[in-house]
């Protein structure tokens, strides 16, 4: 809306209150009025609509204080015949400019140099009055916890979540006010919410102090959120969990937070993950781990041994001869599930065990075997390695 419609418009008349009208009449004249003219109380009716917002567009300018002074100068300097020209271009009295230079900027009356005339001194007066409805503001966002058990984890899972979070409160549709009124721009920030603080020579932006960073300040506030237009909201959702999340691991859910102001978008959902330990399986990374058992003589003589896998059918691992104790052989494809679709690896730690009980005959063929092995010493390098040093 350019600076002309703003000085055309008698904000006065549109809230019927005369000019020395004080700030109690003018309320009280805008509280019925937005009763009467309220969206809530006509629906569908377009007319009462935009009555609507020409009251609140008259409140918002005369119930401030400075800035009903500003608009008080500036139609007594240009309403009331101030500058008007009379006749013709270049007649008695005329000025070489008109209303249309005077507020476009542009024509004989632009000064030399690029000055713009008195446009510029109050387009930036009457520019706030635009500003009446305060930004859209983004939903807060919202960070909760989830515990899976350990095979959920690793091919994911579907999990129910509550959520408490803050939404527009109901009985006043967000707006703060009370039923039939409406909030006004805040003048400290007019209506961005922010401030600008000077310190060491670097400006700082914060929350407005005196509207909590809404833009918008309430005289009238709502009897179930204060003020505050928000309330809070419990709900369940369903949450995907993608396969292969680890422990401790922060999920961002994109616009499934609190919901926002305004019209704003709605914040972020942040889940934290938490895993549950699996009794045989542990993991690294991508590649699950298994620990499994053999006998001394697999261990020697080779052997096939079952190996266990999470979720599937056991595989059969090829032991080698010679494998030595804590060699940890690969089973590739049977470890947990990657953002591309391919799965990691299985890693099987060999743990040769030692028998406690022995019948006769395994004892007969173990000091055989001593026997047959006498000659060799394992500890021999470590001997001659601990003189050396």
């Amino acid at each position: 809306m350019s600076t002309k419609d703003y000085l055309e418009k008698d904000f006065y008349k549109v809230l019927g209150v005369p000019k020395d009208a004080g700030a109690a009449e003018i309320k009280k004249a805008y509280r019925k009025l937005a009763r009467e003219y309220h969206p809530d109380a006509n629906k569908g009716d377009v007319a009462a609509e935009e009555r609507f917002k020409e009251i609140s567009e008259a409140y918002d300018v005369l119930a401030d204080e400075k800035r009903r002074k500003e608009y008080d100068e500036a139609r007594t300097l240009f309403g009331n015949g101030g500058f008007r020209p009379q006749g013709g271009a270049g007649g008695a009295g005329a000025f070489p400019f008109d209303l249309g230079d005077l507020f476009g900027g542009a024509g004989a009356g632009q000064q030399p140099g690029g000055a713009s005339g008195l446009g510029d001194l109050f387009g930036g007066l009457f520019g706030r009055a635009g500003a009446r409805q305060a930004p859209p503001r983004r939903g807060q966002d919202v960070e909760s916890e989830v515990t899976l058990n350990f095979t959920d984890a690793v091919d994911g899972a579907t999990v129910p979540i509550r959520l408490t979070s803050s939404e527009p409160c109901r009985h006043c549709n967000g707006t703060g006010a009370a039923a039939g009124t409406m909030p006004r721009t805040c003048p400290t920030c007019s209506g961005t919410g922010q401030t600008s603080r000077n310190q060491g020579g670097f400006a700082f932006s914060e929350p407005c102090r005196d509207c909590k960073g809404r833009g918008l300040i309430v005289d009238d506030p709502c009897i179930v959120c204060h003020g505050s237009g928000r309330g809070k909201s419990a709900r369940t959702m369903q949450v995907r969990v993608p396969a292969g999340v680890q422990d401790g691991q922060r999920i961002r859910l994109k616009g499934k937070g609190a919901p926002g102001e305004r019209g704003g978008p709605a914040g972020d959902l942040y889940v934290v993950v938490h895993v549950r330990p699996h009794q045989v399986f542990g993991r690294k990374a991508d590649n699950l781990t298994v620990t499994v058992p053999v006998t001394f003589p697999e261990a020697v003589l080779g052997a096939e041994v079952a190996v266990p896998t999470l979720g599937g059918a056991p595989v059969t691992l090829k032991l080698p001869s010679g494998t030595k104790n804590g060699a940890t052989l690969r089973v590739r494809g049977r470890g947990a599930a990657r953002k591309d679709g391919t799965r990691g690896d299985l890693l099987v730690t060999v743990e040769v065990t030692v028998p406690k009980d022995l019948d006769a005959k395994a004892l007969e063929a173990l000091e055989a075997y001593r026997a047959a092995t006498a000659s060799q010493d394992p500890r021999a390098n470590l001997m001659e390695a601990a003189k050396g040093a």
